[in-house]
């Protein structure tokens, strides 16, 4: 019992050490957002701040075109996030609930493309984007990554756990297929499409070399590329690049907050399928 007790403790312990090392930086971060220029370029820098300033959040968008960067990354992660989670269900449940030739040789395409370095797409996908004429629009943010091999796979397997039964009771009361899709599949699936928009909605808002390679108009231009040109052009304000970061989280943190219950409870589900 003692045994267990210390082996419980140790373990709390170093979770809460991981946890302590993993949110330390945004904590600086969002300290440093509130304070002076000269005192984060002070040699003997505090954590916390000496006097509280708000002048770095007020003087953002004066220094950059903060809101329109902001709202073009939103713009592009929401349609992404929502194409890839109903393309993703859509997908899972055609390869996992439909029988039909060549079913095992798509999905084994689907795994494929998860093992190929996102590196090596980008010039091939670049000439598509040429070709189409689509380079600086949003389309050639958006439509390349409307499909996910991982939100597919995902999808797929979540899918498993969903009893035949109820699509084939479906089937039978006259049920169209979409209409199953809708009124069924997605309801039941909505712990794993959470999981899904989590984590594309993180790679999405935080993608920075693919919107710096397809557009060239800066009123067009993603948050990510956004923060990097104002730390070039004003490299020792790190107030206000510190100020521009803390906002830039704040969707992040919002998604997860609005699907956290799901996110979880989908885990505990698969822990204790497994």
């Amino acid at each position: 019992m003692i045994k267990k007790r210390i082996q419980s403790l140790l373990l709390h312990l170093i979770l809460i050490f991981l946890v302590v090392l993993t949110i330390t930086p945004f904590v600086w971060m969002l300290l440093s957002s509130f304070k002076t220029n000269a005192e984060i370029n002070a040699i003997q820098s505090s954590f916390l701040p000496r006097e509280f300033t708000f002048s770095n959040y007020s003087s953002v968008q004066s220094r950059f075109n903060f809101l329109r960067y902001f709202f073009n990354s939103l713009l592009v992660t929401l349609s992404v996030t929502a194409l890839v989670a109903y393309t993703s269900t859509l997908t899972g449940y055609v390869l996992e609930k439909n029988r039909f030739r060549g079913r095992n040789a798509v999905f084994t395409l689907v795994l494929a493309t998860m093992m190929i370095p996102w590196f090596v797409t980008i010039i091939p996908k670049y000439s598509i984007m040429l070709k189409l004429g689509w380079l600086n629009m949003y389309s050639a943010l958006i439509v390349p990554a409307a499909l996910s091999g991982f939100g597919i796979f995902m999808m797929k397997q979540a899918l498993a756990s969903l009893p035949n039964e109820m699509l084939e009771a479906g089937r039978m009361d006259g049920a169209s297929e979409w209409y199953i899709l809708h009124r069924i599949v997605f309801p039941m699936s909505r712990n794993a499409i959470a999981s899904i928009v989590i984590f594309q909605f993180l790679w999405s808002w935080e993608d920075y070399l693919w919107p710096f390679l397809v557009i060239n108009s800066e009123s067009k231009q993603v948050l990510a590329v956004g923060l990097r040109l104002f730390s070039g052009r004003y490299s020792t304000d790190y107030g206000g690049l510190f100020a521009a970061a803390a906002i830039s989280i704040l969707p992040v943190i919002l998604i997860y907050s609005l699907f956290q219950k799901q996110f979880i409870d989908g885990l505990a589900a698969s822990s204790v399928k497994g």
